[in-house]
Protein backbone atom coordinates (compact mmCIF):
# COMPACT_ATOMS: atom_id res chain seq x y z
CA UNK A 1 0.00 0.00 0.00
CA UNK A 2 1.41 3.43 -0.82
CA UNK A 3 2.03 5.82 1.62
CA UNK A 4 -0.18 9.09 1.63
CA UNK A 5 1.50 12.41 0.11
CA UNK A 6 1.84 14.67 3.05
CA UNK A 7 1.46 18.80 2.33
CA UNK A 8 2.06 21.63 4.45
CA UNK A 9 0.18 25.10 3.10
CA UNK A 10 1.33 27.75 5.08
CA UNK A 11 -0.38 31.26 4.73
CA UNK A 12 -1.78 33.51 7.12
CA UNK A 13 -5.07 33.90 5.49
CA UNK A 14 -7.76 31.63 7.09
CA UNK A 15 -10.79 31.87 4.27
CA UNK A 16 -7.26 30.83 1.58
CA UNK A 17 -5.93 28.65 3.87
CA UNK A 18 -9.15 26.57 5.04
CA UNK A 19 -9.95 26.68 1.19
CA UNK A 20 -6.65 24.84 -0.18
CA UNK A 21 -6.88 22.22 2.39
CA UNK A 22 -10.34 20.70 1.37
CA UNK A 23 -9.55 20.69 -2.07
CA UNK A 24 -5.85 18.90 -1.71
CA UNK A 25 -7.66 16.68 0.45
CA UNK A 26 -10.54 16.10 -1.86
CA UNK A 27 -7.68 15.27 -4.44
CA UNK A 28 -6.54 12.53 -1.82
CA UNK A 29 -3.70 14.22 0.04
CA UNK A 30 -2.89 15.05 3.89
CA UNK A 31 -2.44 18.36 4.54
CA UNK A 32 -1.60 19.40 7.26
CA UNK A 33 -1.82 23.77 7.73
CA UNK A 34 -0.02 26.50 9.49
CA UNK A 35 -0.86 30.12 9.93
CA UNK A 36 2.73 32.03 9.94
CA UNK A 37 6.38 31.02 8.96
CA UNK A 38 7.13 30.35 12.76
CA UNK A 39 4.37 27.42 13.14
CA UNK A 40 5.01 25.92 9.07
CA UNK A 41 8.80 25.75 10.02
CA UNK A 42 7.79 23.84 13.61
CA UNK A 43 5.22 21.67 11.91
CA UNK A 44 8.10 20.79 9.36
CA UNK A 45 10.97 19.90 11.40
CA UNK A 46 8.14 17.63 13.42
CA UNK A 47 6.93 15.59 10.42
CA UNK A 48 7.80 14.14 7.14
CA UNK A 49 6.26 15.91 4.12
CA UNK A 50 6.57 15.92 0.24
CA UNK A 51 5.26 19.15 -0.60
CA UNK A 52 5.29 22.79 0.92
CA UNK A 53 2.89 25.52 -0.22
CA UNK A 54 3.83 28.75 1.11
CA UNK A 55 2.55 31.87 1.40
CA UNK A 56 5.59 34.46 0.38
CA UNK A 57 4.37 37.74 2.70
CA UNK A 58 3.67 36.59 6.17
CA UNK A 59 3.85 38.45 9.12
CA UNK A 60 6.53 37.55 11.60
CA UNK A 61 8.87 34.82 9.57
CA UNK A 62 7.98 35.10 5.72
CA UNK A 63 7.73 32.49 3.22
CA UNK A 64 10.99 32.91 1.90
CA UNK A 65 12.80 32.86 5.42
CA UNK A 66 10.81 29.43 6.17
CA UNK A 67 11.97 28.48 3.27
CA UNK A 68 15.67 28.89 3.74
CA UNK A 69 15.22 27.39 6.83
CA UNK A 70 13.84 24.34 5.43
CA UNK A 71 15.90 23.64 2.33
CA UNK A 72 18.81 24.21 4.93
CA UNK A 73 17.29 20.47 6.58
CA UNK A 74 15.90 19.08 3.50
CA UNK A 75 16.88 20.28 -0.03
CA UNK A 76 14.59 17.51 -1.52
CA UNK A 77 11.04 18.42 -0.71
CA UNK A 78 9.43 20.54 -3.39
CA UNK A 79 8.34 24.15 -2.73
CA UNK A 80 5.89 26.32 -4.10
CA UNK A 81 5.21 29.74 -3.15
CA UNK A 82 1.85 31.64 -3.43
CA UNK A 83 2.49 35.19 -4.16
CA UNK A 84 -0.07 38.32 -4.43
CA UNK A 85 2.73 40.43 -6.21
CA UNK A 86 3.54 40.63 -9.57
CA UNK A 87 6.83 42.04 -9.37
CA UNK A 88 10.10 39.59 -10.21
CA UNK A 89 12.57 40.31 -7.25
CA UNK A 90 10.43 38.05 -4.92
CA UNK A 91 10.25 35.22 -8.47
CA UNK A 92 13.97 35.55 -8.56
CA UNK A 93 14.41 35.49 -4.31
CA UNK A 94 12.54 32.82 -4.20
CA UNK A 95 13.78 30.33 -6.82
CA UNK A 96 17.19 31.22 -5.58
CA UNK A 97 15.87 29.86 -2.14
CA UNK A 98 14.60 25.91 -4.13
CA UNK A 99 11.38 27.27 -4.90
CA UNK A 100 10.06 24.83 -7.68
CA UNK A 101 7.18 27.42 -8.63
CA UNK A 102 4.90 30.16 -8.20
CA UNK A 103 1.41 30.76 -8.29
CA UNK A 104 -0.08 34.33 -8.24
CA UNK A 105 -2.72 35.40 -6.00
CA UNK A 106 -5.94 35.31 -7.37
CA UNK A 107 -5.69 31.66 -8.69
CA UNK A 108 -7.75 29.33 -9.83
CA UNK A 109 -7.88 26.10 -7.43
CA UNK A 110 -8.20 23.72 -10.37
CA UNK A 111 -4.72 25.48 -11.84
CA UNK A 112 -3.32 25.14 -8.58
CA UNK A 113 -4.04 21.54 -7.51
CA UNK A 114 -2.79 20.58 -11.50
CA UNK A 115 0.92 22.35 -10.69
CA UNK A 116 0.83 20.42 -7.45
CA UNK A 117 0.23 16.98 -8.68
CA UNK A 118 2.41 17.99 -11.95
CA UNK A 119 5.29 18.32 -9.90
CA UNK A 120 4.64 15.26 -7.83
CA UNK A 121 4.50 13.15 -10.60
CA UNK A 122 8.22 14.01 -11.43
CA UNK A 123 9.36 13.81 -7.73
CA UNK A 124 7.70 10.04 -6.81
CA UNK A 125 9.50 8.00 -9.24
CA UNK A 126 13.13 10.01 -8.34
CA UNK A 127 11.89 10.04 -4.97
CA UNK A 128 11.17 6.07 -5.00
CA UNK A 129 14.70 5.26 -7.39
CA UNK A 130 16.44 7.06 -4.49
CA UNK A 131 15.35 5.36 -1.68
CA UNK A 132 16.46 1.39 -3.24
CA UNK A 133 18.54 -0.22 -1.58
CA UNK A 134 18.88 -4.34 -2.31
CA UNK A 135 20.06 -6.68 0.23
CA UNK A 136 21.26 -9.96 -1.38
CA UNK A 137 22.39 -12.47 1.64
CA UNK A 138 25.70 -10.88 3.13
CA UNK A 139 25.52 -8.67 0.13
CA UNK A 140 24.16 -5.21 -0.35
CA UNK A 141 23.74 -2.59 -2.90
CA UNK A 142 22.72 1.05 -2.36
CA UNK A 143 21.83 3.08 -5.00
CA UNK A 144 21.63 6.50 -4.02
CA UNK A 145 24.85 6.12 -1.78
CA UNK A 146 26.66 4.38 -4.85
CA UNK A 147 27.61 2.03 -2.47
CA UNK A 148 27.96 -2.03 -2.39
CA UNK A 149 29.29 -3.99 0.87
CA UNK A 150 29.90 -6.79 1.66
CA UNK A 151 30.14 -8.62 4.93
CA UNK A 152 30.15 -5.50 6.46
CA UNK A 153 33.52 -4.05 4.25
CA UNK A 154 32.78 -1.52 1.50
CA UNK A 155 33.96 -2.34 -1.46
CA UNK A 156 35.20 -0.43 -4.02
CA UNK A 157 34.02 -0.84 -7.88
CA UNK A 158 34.26 1.56 -10.85
CA UNK A 159 31.52 3.10 -12.07
CA UNK A 160 30.26 1.07 -15.14
CA UNK A 161 30.86 -1.83 -12.61
CA UNK A 162 28.41 -0.45 -10.51
CA UNK A 163 25.73 0.49 -13.05
CA UNK A 164 26.60 -3.24 -14.76
CA UNK A 165 25.67 -4.90 -10.87
CA UNK A 166 22.59 -1.94 -10.04
CA UNK A 167 21.23 -2.62 -13.82
CA UNK A 168 21.11 -6.59 -12.94
CA UNK A 169 20.32 -6.51 -9.48
CA UNK A 170 17.31 -4.56 -10.45
CA UNK A 171 16.35 -7.13 -12.77
CA UNK A 172 16.72 -10.02 -10.49
CA UNK A 173 16.23 -13.32 -12.52
CA UNK A 174 16.23 -11.94 -15.53
CA UNK A 175 18.27 -13.13 -18.19
CA UNK A 176 20.00 -10.24 -20.51
CA UNK A 177 22.39 -10.36 -23.29
CA UNK A 178 25.62 -8.63 -23.66
CA UNK A 179 23.81 -6.44 -25.98
CA UNK A 180 20.94 -5.31 -23.65
CA UNK A 181 23.48 -4.71 -20.75
CA UNK A 182 25.50 -2.91 -22.93
CA UNK A 183 22.98 -0.50 -24.04
CA UNK A 184 21.28 0.47 -21.00
CA UNK A 185 24.17 0.74 -19.24
CA UNK A 186 26.38 2.54 -21.92
CA UNK A 187 23.81 4.05 -23.70
CA UNK A 188 24.66 3.23 -26.80
CA UNK A 189 24.46 0.79 -29.81
CA UNK A 190 26.17 -2.30 -28.96
CA UNK A 191 29.08 -3.64 -31.41
CA UNK A 192 28.61 -7.76 -31.80
CA UNK A 193 32.63 -8.04 -31.61
CA UNK A 194 32.71 -6.03 -28.38
CA UNK A 195 33.93 -7.73 -25.54
CA UNK A 196 33.66 -4.56 -22.95
CA UNK A 197 30.60 -6.98 -20.87
CA UNK A 198 32.41 -9.47 -20.53
CA UNK A 199 35.62 -7.94 -19.18
CA UNK A 200 33.74 -5.69 -16.63
CA UNK A 201 31.89 -8.74 -15.44
CA UNK A 202 34.63 -10.70 -15.02
CA UNK A 203 36.17 -7.75 -12.92
CA UNK A 204 32.94 -7.59 -11.30
CA UNK A 205 32.87 -10.97 -9.98
CA UNK A 206 36.81 -10.97 -8.52
CA UNK A 207 35.20 -7.63 -6.19
CA UNK A 208 31.49 -9.19 -5.45
CA UNK A 209 32.01 -13.17 -5.35
CA UNK A 210 33.55 -15.59 -2.97
CA UNK A 211 35.08 -17.41 -5.78
CA UNK A 212 34.86 -15.87 -9.12
CA UNK A 213 35.18 -19.21 -10.80
CA UNK A 214 32.07 -20.37 -9.25
CA UNK A 215 29.81 -17.29 -9.14
CA UNK A 216 26.66 -17.29 -6.65
CA UNK A 217 25.11 -13.45 -7.92
CA UNK A 218 26.59 -12.95 -10.94
CA UNK A 219 25.40 -15.79 -13.32
CA UNK A 220 26.08 -16.77 -17.21
CA UNK A 221 23.55 -18.27 -18.73
CA UNK A 222 25.49 -20.37 -21.89
CA UNK A 223 24.18 -19.06 -25.25
CA UNK A 224 21.70 -15.87 -23.66
CA UNK A 225 23.89 -13.82 -21.52
CA UNK A 226 23.44 -13.14 -17.48
CA UNK A 227 21.69 -12.53 -14.94
CA UNK A 228 21.61 -11.97 -11.29
CA UNK A 229 20.67 -14.25 -8.74
CA UNK A 230 19.67 -13.42 -5.23
CA UNK A 231 16.82 -15.31 -3.42
CA UNK A 232 18.01 -18.42 -2.51
CA UNK A 233 21.29 -16.45 -0.91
Amino acid sequence: MNKPIRILVVDDEREILQLIKRYLEIEGYQVDTASDGMEGLGLFEKGKYDLVLADVMMPGMTGLTMVEKIRAQDSQVLVLFLTAKDGDTDRVLGFKLGADDYVTKPFYMNELTARIAAHLRRYQPMQQESEKVYTFGKLSINIPRVEIIKDGTLIELRAKEFEILAFLASHEGQVFSKGQIFENVWKDDYMMDDNTVMVHIRRLRKKIEDNPDEPKYIKTIWGLGYKFQGKEL
